[in-house]
């Protein structure tokens, strides 16, 4: 599976893009710099559906996290940074 993030930085919400659309269900995980989890998002997504916005992210503290999307059994991690 391929994540590809809209913009690396995020201020209130995150918009990601996963590769070969088919209905299941994804997983996402905000982890900050010391592996804690911050904030989680489990959806089922449509058969067609890429694109994903995860709102409600504005109470997050500023600073460096890492996001994991898992599918099934793919998986992939990304760090992204919270700003102003």
């Amino acid at each position: 599976m391929l994540v590809k993030m809209k913009s690396p930085v995020f201020i209130d919400r995150l918009t990601f893009e996963v590769d070969h659309p088919q209905k299941c269900l994804v997983k996402a995980v905000l982890k900050d710099d010391k592996g804690s989890v911050c904030s989680a998002l489990e959806t089922e997504a449509e058969k067609d559906q890429q694109i994903f916005n995860w709102i409600g992210l504005n109470d997050l503290p500023y600073g460096v996290y890492t996001l994991e999307v898992s599918r099934g059994d793919d998986e992939m991690k990304m760090r992204i940074v919270k700003r102003v």
